[in-house]
């Protein structure tokens, strides 16, 4: 009976290390995750499987242009005209889980959390503008090679309104981001800039379709 009882909790506690350590790596090295909208088709598509890199959010270090990141969703997605603030072109972000327990349900196992998928364009202290069909970093226009031919990059989004985060200076330890599928993608020209803190993973590289197996740019 002893000896039974013995190895039921030997086995209890191997598991809990197991999850424990599972956790841990999730939330600080990496996790794989799904795609679930078509913002950034061309180059990312619906049940693409990927593997997020998390350790720039540990690190705190900043992505670089160019790079795919996820990030929480933040509580307003559009500004309108009258409310937007290009002095301070930020994201809302109003929800704070309260006590350990819902943090650890919301951080961590990320419950009932929303997050996008979109590619850096500016970066802390660029000036941003979208105009003529492009954007402009700092009065040059980008070179965006992973766009589909023929795309227009204007303010007009996937929810057919127009956006007016356009002619800014991207504040310290935030990103300007948009998605790849520019008329089909609720980004930040409606919502404004991701701070650091909100950024959850930076796409490593897609582990599915097998066909298309690396990294991705």
């Amino acid at each position: 009976m002893k000896s039974t009882l013995r190895e039921i909790i030997e086995w209890l506690i191997c598991i809990i290390v197991a999850v424990a350590l599972a956790l841990l790596v999730r939330y600080y090295l990496g996790t794989p995750t799904i795609v679930q909208q078509t913002s950034m088709f061309p180059t990312l598509v619906e049940n693409d499987r990927l593997w997020l890199n998390r350790w720039g959010r540990t690190t705190k270090k900043m992505p670089k242009r160019g790079d795919i990141i996820t990030f929480e969703a933040p509580s307003v997605t559009r500004v309108s005209k009258e409310k937007i603030d290009l002095e301070n072109p930020i994201a809302t972000y109003n929800y704070e889980p309260q006590g350990l327990f819902e943090k650890f349900l919301y951080y961590v196992l990320e419950s009932g959390k929303r997050s996008y998928i979109k590619r850096v364009i500016g970066l802390p202290g660029e000036y941003v503008e979208i105009k003529d069909g492009g954007v402009y970093i700092n009065g040059e226009k980008l070179q965006e090679d992973y766009l589909q031919p023929g795309v227009v990059t204007d303010m007009i989004q996937g929810n057919m309104e127009e956006s007016y985060f356009t002619g800014f200076t991207v504040p310290e330890n935030c990103v300007f981001a948009m998605g790849d599928n520019r008329p089909g993608s609720t980004d930040c020209r409606s919502f404004g800039c991701i701070p650091l803190e909100k950024i959850e993973g930076t796409v490593a590289f897609r582990f599915w379709p097998f066909s298309k197996f690396g990294g991705v740019e």
